[in-house]
Protein backbone atom coordinates (compact mmCIF):
# COMPACT_ATOMS: atom_id res chain seq x y z
CA UNK A 1 0.00 0.00 0.00
CA UNK A 2 1.89 3.55 -0.98
CA UNK A 3 1.56 6.03 2.03
CA UNK A 4 0.92 9.31 0.97
CA UNK A 5 1.62 12.28 3.31
CA UNK A 6 -0.74 15.52 3.28
CA UNK A 7 0.03 17.88 5.14
CA UNK A 8 -2.44 20.84 5.88
CA UNK A 9 -5.58 18.43 4.95
CA UNK A 10 -7.70 19.88 7.60
CA UNK A 11 -7.84 23.20 5.90
CA UNK A 12 -9.60 24.49 2.82
CA UNK A 13 -7.48 23.19 0.34
CA UNK A 14 -6.30 20.12 1.69
CA UNK A 15 -9.24 18.70 2.73
CA UNK A 16 -10.92 18.64 -0.92
CA UNK A 17 -7.65 17.00 -2.15
CA UNK A 18 -7.45 14.47 1.44
CA UNK A 19 -11.06 13.49 0.47
CA UNK A 20 -10.64 13.14 -3.07
CA UNK A 21 -7.40 10.49 -2.82
CA UNK A 22 -9.50 8.73 0.24
CA UNK A 23 -12.23 7.74 -2.10
CA UNK A 24 -10.51 7.81 -5.45
CA UNK A 25 -7.04 5.72 -4.09
CA UNK A 26 -8.74 3.13 -2.22
CA UNK A 27 -5.01 1.22 -2.31
CA UNK A 28 -3.45 4.26 -1.21
CA UNK A 29 -2.82 5.33 2.93
CA UNK A 30 -3.88 8.75 2.87
CA UNK A 31 -1.72 10.26 6.33
CA UNK A 32 -3.05 13.85 7.17
CA UNK A 33 -1.04 15.61 9.03
CA UNK A 34 -2.32 18.92 10.50
CA UNK A 35 -1.32 21.49 13.23
CA UNK A 36 -5.35 22.21 13.85
CA UNK A 37 -4.98 26.03 13.81
CA UNK A 38 -7.71 28.46 13.41
CA UNK A 39 -7.95 27.56 9.46
CA UNK A 40 -7.72 23.84 9.95
CA UNK A 41 -11.04 21.83 11.05
CA UNK A 42 -11.48 17.97 11.42
CA UNK A 43 -15.53 18.42 10.67
CA UNK A 44 -14.17 19.09 6.89
CA UNK A 45 -13.48 15.69 6.70
CA UNK A 46 -15.94 13.91 8.98
CA UNK A 47 -17.41 11.82 5.74
CA UNK A 48 -14.17 10.24 5.36
CA UNK A 49 -12.67 10.33 8.95
CA UNK A 50 -13.63 6.22 9.41
CA UNK A 51 -12.08 5.12 6.16
CA UNK A 52 -9.91 2.49 6.39
CA UNK A 53 -7.00 4.43 4.32
CA UNK A 54 -7.36 7.12 6.12
CA UNK A 55 -5.47 8.11 9.01
CA UNK A 56 -5.31 11.72 11.23
CA UNK A 57 -2.42 13.21 13.00
CA UNK A 58 -1.87 16.46 14.70
CA UNK A 59 1.42 17.87 14.05
CA UNK A 60 3.56 20.87 13.43
CA UNK A 61 6.07 21.10 10.26
CA UNK A 62 8.03 23.33 12.49
CA UNK A 63 9.00 20.89 14.88
CA UNK A 64 11.82 19.02 13.22
CA UNK A 65 11.94 16.26 15.73
CA UNK A 66 8.59 15.55 15.23
CA UNK A 67 8.41 15.56 11.39
CA UNK A 68 12.24 13.52 11.00
CA UNK A 69 10.34 10.73 13.67
CA UNK A 70 6.65 10.70 11.62
CA UNK A 71 8.87 9.93 8.25
CA UNK A 72 10.85 7.14 10.39
CA UNK A 73 7.55 5.56 11.62
CA UNK A 74 5.53 6.05 8.46
CA UNK A 75 7.90 5.60 5.28
CA UNK A 76 5.95 7.70 3.20
CA UNK A 77 6.18 7.12 -0.55
CA UNK A 78 4.83 10.33 -1.32
CA UNK A 79 4.43 13.60 0.27
CA UNK A 80 1.72 16.65 -1.19
CA UNK A 81 2.85 19.36 1.04
CA UNK A 82 0.16 22.29 1.39
CA UNK A 83 0.97 23.32 5.44
CA UNK A 84 1.18 26.78 5.46
CA UNK A 85 -0.26 30.73 6.62
CA UNK A 86 -2.07 31.62 4.11
CA UNK A 87 -3.42 34.85 4.56
CA UNK A 88 -1.62 38.10 3.34
CA UNK A 89 -3.43 40.56 6.18
CA UNK A 90 -1.97 38.03 8.99
CA UNK A 91 1.21 38.12 7.43
CA UNK A 92 1.67 41.82 7.80
CA UNK A 93 0.55 41.63 11.34
CA UNK A 94 2.77 38.73 12.45
CA UNK A 95 5.14 38.00 9.77
CA UNK A 96 7.51 35.80 11.77
CA UNK A 97 5.03 33.29 12.02
CA UNK A 98 5.19 32.93 8.09
CA UNK A 99 8.71 32.83 8.06
CA UNK A 100 8.40 29.41 10.64
CA UNK A 101 5.21 27.92 8.90
CA UNK A 102 6.35 28.29 5.41
CA UNK A 103 9.73 28.49 4.94
CA UNK A 104 11.49 26.74 8.21
CA UNK A 105 8.34 24.09 8.03
CA UNK A 106 8.99 23.13 4.43
CA UNK A 107 13.06 23.02 4.88
CA UNK A 108 11.80 20.15 7.79
CA UNK A 109 10.00 18.35 5.63
CA UNK A 110 12.18 18.21 2.70
CA UNK A 111 15.39 17.16 5.37
CA UNK A 112 13.14 14.19 6.13
CA UNK A 113 11.82 12.68 2.94
CA UNK A 114 16.11 13.28 1.60
CA UNK A 115 16.88 11.55 4.79
CA UNK A 116 14.48 9.10 4.96
CA UNK A 117 14.88 8.55 0.84
CA UNK A 118 18.45 8.61 0.49
CA UNK A 119 18.88 4.97 -0.44
CA UNK A 120 16.18 5.19 -2.97
CA UNK A 121 14.58 7.76 -4.75
CA UNK A 122 12.86 5.65 -7.33
CA UNK A 123 9.27 6.00 -7.05
CA UNK A 124 9.12 9.03 -4.60
CA UNK A 125 7.81 12.38 -5.16
CA UNK A 126 7.87 15.80 -2.90
CA UNK A 127 4.75 17.88 -3.96
CA UNK A 128 5.05 21.29 -3.00
CA UNK A 129 1.75 23.25 -3.47
CA UNK A 130 2.38 26.80 -4.17
CA UNK A 131 0.97 30.55 -5.17
CA UNK A 132 0.80 32.59 -8.02
CA UNK A 133 1.65 35.14 -5.63
CA UNK A 134 5.11 34.69 -5.72
CA UNK A 135 5.25 35.89 -9.23
CA UNK A 136 3.83 39.29 -8.23
CA UNK A 137 1.72 41.54 -9.68
CA UNK A 138 1.05 42.59 -13.48
CA UNK A 139 -0.14 45.03 -15.50
CA UNK A 140 -3.51 45.05 -17.27
CA UNK A 141 -2.35 43.00 -19.78
CA UNK A 142 -0.14 39.65 -20.02
CA UNK A 143 -0.30 36.23 -17.96
CA UNK A 144 2.02 34.68 -15.23
CA UNK A 145 3.89 31.47 -16.76
CA UNK A 146 6.11 28.74 -15.44
CA UNK A 147 8.80 30.79 -16.05
CA UNK A 148 7.76 34.63 -15.07
CA UNK A 149 10.62 36.02 -12.61
CA UNK A 150 9.52 35.73 -8.59
CA UNK A 151 8.94 39.61 -7.46
CA UNK A 152 6.88 38.82 -3.86
CA UNK A 153 5.29 41.79 -2.48
CA UNK A 154 4.02 40.87 0.57
CA UNK A 155 5.41 38.69 4.25
CA UNK A 156 3.31 35.67 3.07
CA UNK A 157 4.24 35.37 -1.12
CA UNK A 158 7.50 36.34 0.20
CA UNK A 159 7.74 32.99 2.37
CA UNK A 160 6.17 31.09 -0.13
CA UNK A 161 8.79 32.00 -3.12
CA UNK A 162 11.17 31.44 -0.27
CA UNK A 163 9.84 27.53 0.02
CA UNK A 164 9.60 27.17 -3.79
CA UNK A 165 13.43 27.81 -4.24
CA UNK A 166 14.11 25.77 -1.41
CA UNK A 167 12.08 23.00 -2.89
CA UNK A 168 14.09 23.54 -6.29
CA UNK A 169 17.40 23.76 -4.71
CA UNK A 170 16.99 20.13 -2.70
CA UNK A 171 16.12 18.61 -6.40
CA UNK A 172 19.11 20.22 -7.95
CA UNK A 173 21.45 20.20 -4.98
CA UNK A 174 20.30 16.53 -3.93
CA UNK A 175 18.07 15.06 -6.64
CA UNK A 176 15.30 14.87 -4.17
CA UNK A 177 12.01 14.47 -6.93
CA UNK A 178 10.14 17.01 -6.47
CA UNK A 179 7.12 18.83 -8.89
CA UNK A 180 5.60 22.49 -8.19
CA UNK A 181 2.62 23.83 -8.58
CA UNK A 182 1.23 27.49 -8.13
CA UNK A 183 -2.12 28.53 -8.33
CA UNK A 184 -4.65 31.17 -8.53
CA UNK A 185 -7.08 31.87 -5.82
CA UNK A 186 -9.55 28.98 -4.60
CA UNK A 187 -13.06 29.39 -3.82
CA UNK A 188 -15.61 26.83 -2.86
CA UNK A 189 -17.04 24.78 0.11
CA UNK A 190 -15.17 24.20 3.75
CA UNK A 191 -13.10 28.35 2.95
CA UNK A 192 -12.03 29.99 6.31
CA UNK A 193 -14.05 33.02 6.76
CA UNK A 194 -11.34 35.09 6.83
CA UNK A 195 -10.88 35.17 2.62
CA UNK A 196 -12.83 37.43 0.39
CA UNK A 197 -15.24 34.59 -0.87
CA UNK A 198 -16.90 33.21 2.49
CA UNK A 199 -16.73 36.16 4.47
CA UNK A 200 -18.93 38.45 2.24
CA UNK A 201 -21.05 35.41 1.72
CA UNK A 202 -21.54 35.73 5.81
CA UNK A 203 -21.59 39.46 5.74
CA UNK A 204 -24.21 39.95 2.99
CA UNK A 205 -26.56 37.51 4.97
CA UNK A 206 -26.46 38.88 8.06
CA UNK A 207 -26.27 42.62 6.82
CA UNK A 208 -23.18 43.70 7.74
CA UNK A 209 -20.86 45.93 6.09
CA UNK A 210 -18.19 44.45 2.92
CA UNK A 211 -15.07 46.10 3.54
CA UNK A 212 -13.52 46.97 -0.31
CA UNK A 213 -9.74 47.63 -0.05
CA UNK A 214 -9.19 51.38 -2.20
CA UNK A 215 -11.75 50.81 -5.74
CA UNK A 216 -12.14 47.31 -5.65
CA UNK A 217 -10.27 47.53 -8.71
CA UNK A 218 -7.77 44.68 -8.63
CA UNK A 219 -8.00 41.64 -10.25
CA UNK A 220 -7.88 37.89 -9.40
CA UNK A 221 -8.16 34.67 -11.47
CA UNK A 222 -10.50 32.58 -9.63
CA UNK A 223 -10.28 28.77 -9.74
CA UNK A 224 -12.90 26.48 -8.16
CA UNK A 225 -11.18 24.10 -5.53
CA UNK A 226 -12.30 20.58 -6.41
CA UNK A 227 -10.74 21.60 -10.05
CA UNK A 228 -7.50 22.20 -8.03
CA UNK A 229 -7.51 18.89 -6.21
CA UNK A 230 -8.03 17.41 -9.54
CA UNK A 231 -4.97 19.78 -10.93
CA UNK A 232 -2.96 18.30 -7.81
CA UNK A 233 -4.15 14.46 -8.56
CA UNK A 234 -2.70 14.67 -12.47
CA UNK A 235 0.12 16.63 -11.49
CA UNK A 236 1.14 13.98 -8.55
CA UNK A 237 0.52 11.27 -11.20
CA UNK A 238 1.87 12.22 -14.38
CA UNK A 239 3.84 15.21 -13.63
CA UNK A 240 7.41 15.61 -15.00
CA UNK A 241 9.88 15.23 -12.11
CA UNK A 242 11.89 19.20 -11.74
CA UNK A 243 9.22 20.93 -12.91
CA UNK A 244 6.42 23.42 -12.17
CA UNK A 245 2.96 23.60 -13.31
CA UNK A 246 0.54 26.45 -13.08
CA UNK A 247 -3.09 25.75 -12.36
CA UNK A 248 -5.73 28.46 -12.88
CA UNK A 249 -9.32 29.04 -13.63
CA UNK A 250 -9.55 31.29 -16.35
CA UNK A 251 -11.86 33.46 -14.32
CA UNK A 252 -10.30 36.66 -13.76
CA UNK A 253 -12.39 39.05 -12.10
CA UNK A 254 -12.11 42.80 -10.25
CA UNK A 255 -12.81 42.50 -6.76
CA UNK A 256 -15.60 45.08 -7.14
CA UNK A 257 -17.40 43.16 -9.61
CA UNK A 258 -16.86 39.94 -8.35
CA UNK A 259 -18.51 41.25 -5.04
CA UNK A 260 -21.33 42.50 -6.91
CA UNK A 261 -22.04 39.03 -8.15
CA UNK A 262 -21.91 37.79 -4.68
CA UNK A 263 -24.52 39.96 -3.76
CA UNK A 264 -26.52 39.55 -6.54
CA UNK A 265 -26.49 35.74 -5.46
CA UNK A 266 -27.10 35.74 -2.36
CA UNK A 267 -29.98 38.21 -2.95
CA UNK A 268 -30.97 35.42 -5.18
CA UNK A 269 -30.99 32.08 -3.01
CA UNK A 270 -32.31 33.89 0.12
CA UNK A 271 -35.11 35.70 -1.05
CA UNK A 272 -34.20 39.08 -0.91
CA UNK A 273 -35.18 41.87 -3.11
CA UNK A 274 -32.03 42.32 -5.99
CA UNK A 275 -29.61 45.26 -5.19
CA UNK A 276 -30.18 45.14 -1.33
CA UNK A 277 -26.83 43.53 -0.42
CA UNK A 278 -25.02 45.93 -2.38
CA UNK A 279 -25.30 48.75 -0.47
CA UNK A 280 -23.59 47.02 2.02
CA UNK A 281 -20.21 48.11 0.59
CA UNK A 282 -17.88 50.02 2.56
CA UNK A 283 -14.67 51.30 0.52
CA UNK A 284 -11.68 50.79 2.98
CA UNK A 285 -7.83 51.99 3.11
CA UNK A 286 -5.69 49.98 0.79
CA UNK A 287 -3.77 47.07 1.90
CA UNK A 288 -0.14 47.76 1.87
CA UNK A 289 1.86 46.02 -1.02
CA UNK A 290 -1.87 45.19 -2.69
CA UNK A 291 -0.80 43.64 -6.26
CA UNK A 292 -3.33 44.94 -8.58
CA UNK A 293 -3.81 41.40 -11.03
CA UNK A 294 -2.79 38.57 -11.11
CA UNK A 295 -3.66 36.14 -14.01
CA UNK A 296 -2.46 32.30 -14.96
CA UNK A 297 -1.57 31.07 -18.05
CA UNK A 298 -2.29 27.12 -17.45
CA UNK A 299 -1.93 26.10 -20.70
CA UNK A 300 1.06 23.83 -20.04
CA UNK A 301 -0.73 21.84 -17.47
CA UNK A 302 -3.82 21.65 -19.72
CA UNK A 303 -1.45 20.71 -23.37
CA UNK A 304 0.91 18.19 -21.44
CA UNK A 305 -1.17 16.55 -18.89
CA UNK A 306 -4.76 17.28 -20.23
CA UNK A 307 -6.58 18.99 -17.04
CA UNK A 308 -8.72 21.78 -17.63
CA UNK A 309 -11.30 23.52 -15.21
CA UNK A 310 -14.57 22.16 -14.83
CA UNK A 311 -17.04 25.37 -13.92
CA UNK A 312 -17.05 28.34 -15.26
CA UNK A 313 -17.07 31.44 -12.40
CA UNK A 314 -20.76 31.72 -12.32
CA UNK A 315 -21.61 28.33 -12.22
CA UNK A 316 -19.26 27.88 -9.24
CA UNK A 317 -20.14 30.36 -7.39
CA UNK A 318 -23.76 29.88 -7.02
CA UNK A 319 -22.77 26.12 -5.66
CA UNK A 320 -20.44 28.14 -3.63
CA UNK A 321 -23.03 30.26 -2.02
CA UNK A 322 -25.55 27.60 -1.75
CA UNK A 323 -22.99 25.67 -0.27
CA UNK A 324 -22.10 28.09 2.43
CA UNK A 325 -26.15 29.05 3.03
CA UNK A 326 -26.91 25.60 3.44
CA UNK A 327 -24.16 24.93 6.16
CA UNK A 328 -24.81 27.86 8.56
CA UNK A 329 -24.12 25.82 11.75
CA UNK A 330 -20.15 24.99 10.38
CA UNK A 331 -20.06 28.75 9.42
CA UNK A 332 -20.96 29.22 13.15
CA UNK A 333 -18.43 26.96 14.59
CA UNK A 334 -15.67 28.27 12.93
CA UNK A 335 -16.64 32.01 13.41
CA UNK A 336 -17.56 31.48 16.89
CA UNK A 337 -13.74 31.80 18.00
CA UNK A 338 -10.72 34.15 17.96
CA UNK A 339 -11.22 35.11 14.51
CA UNK A 340 -14.35 37.69 15.08
CA UNK A 341 -12.32 39.42 17.82
CA UNK A 342 -8.89 39.46 14.75
CA UNK A 343 -11.51 40.65 12.47
CA UNK A 344 -13.08 43.41 14.19
CA UNK A 345 -9.51 44.83 15.49
CA UNK A 346 -8.18 45.00 11.53
CA UNK A 347 -11.14 46.44 10.31
CA UNK A 348 -11.06 49.14 12.91
CA UNK A 349 -7.90 50.39 12.57
CA UNK A 350 -8.98 51.33 8.42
Amino acid sequence: MKKILITGGAGFIGSHLVRLFVKKYPDYKIINLDKLTYAGNLANLKDIENEPNYEFVKGDIVDEKFIHQLFVDYKFDGVIHLAAESHVDRSITNPTEFIYTNIVGTVNLLNAAKHIWKDNFKDKLFYHVSTDEVYGSLGNEGFFVETTAYDPHSPYSASKASSDHLVRAYHDTFGLPIVISNCSNNYGGYQFPEKLIPLFINNIQNNKPLPVYGKGENVRDWLYVDDHANAIDVIYHNGKIGDTYNIGGNNEWKNIDLIKVLCKTVDKLIGREEGTSERLITYVKDRAGHDLRYAIDSSKLQKELGWKPSLQFEEGIEETVAWYLNNEEWLKNVTSGDYLKYYEKQYDKR
